[in-house]
This record gives C-alpha cells, structure tokens and sequence, in this order.
C-alpha cells in the first residue's frame, strides 16, 4: 500500500533526525511518539519483534529509555525517496547502560511515511535487540 505524504526531502529528513532520533536520544517520550500515527508498525526485522499501535510504542520506548543511561544516534546517511515518501538511514547507535558499559550498534532503519508521521519502521540492527 502506498501512503500519501505531506513532506518534501527536507521535511523527511527532518521528521527522521530532528523529530525522531533528537527526541529518543533526549528521551523525551510524547516528541518521540508524535512521530507516529496511532496504529503504526514497528518491526525490528533482525529480530522478529513487532509492535503495533501507540500502546505498544509508549511501552517500548519507556522500556529502552529506563535500560539506558544515556543514548546517541550518529553518523546518519539517508536515503530519501521523496515522491514515495520513505527514508533510510544508516547510523551508529551507542548506549550506555547505568552500570557504564556500552552498546555499540550499526544500525539501518526504513520508514514509510503516510501525511507527516511514520505510519511503519523497520530496523534492521547489527546486534541484540534492545527495543523489545
């Protein structure tokens, strides 16, 4: 299914780095989740986890922001297919846990866009899962 999308190349990139990975990375719970629309998807496809839904999302990311002390998304290089509107990037991850020890992940996330939110993401991630 094809989505329609309200956003130009900028406006992709932005809802991806700015909107997005910003706000996880500050943990900041409702700006991350208002980059998505009540029923998306969220598969992490080398782990075959998926969430469905706002609920779950809320769940998820409460959960990954209490296991981590501190995270960082970095080294973004995006894709974008602005008449489709979706978007990869590839990035490094890095998690530090409350104990001090570090997660280094290399990361490749795909998100279909539909209006200005992500209505589906899939991560394809370079060890364990920790968005479970």
């Amino acid at each position: 299914m094809q989505y329609e999308c309200a956003l130009d190349r900028a406006g992709l990139i932005d809802l991806a780095l700015t909107r997005y990975f910003a706000n996880v990375d500050a943990k900041n719970l409702e700006a991350t989740l208002d980059c998505f629309h009540d029923e998306a998807l969220f598969c992490v496809q080398t782990a075959f986890t998926r969430h469905a839904g706002k609920g779950e999302l809320r769940r998820m990311f409460q959960d990954f922001f209490a296991a981590n002390a501190e995270i960082v998304h970095k080294d973004f290089t995006c894709t974008v297919d602005e008449k489709n509107g979706r978007i990869s990037a590839c990035f490094e991850a890095v998690l530090t846990a409350p104990d001090g020890s570090v997660t280094r992940l290399f990361n490749t996330n795909f998100w279909r866009i539909r209006g200005d939110r992500f209505q589906e993401v899939y991560v394809y991630m370079s060890g364990e899962n920790p968005l479970v």
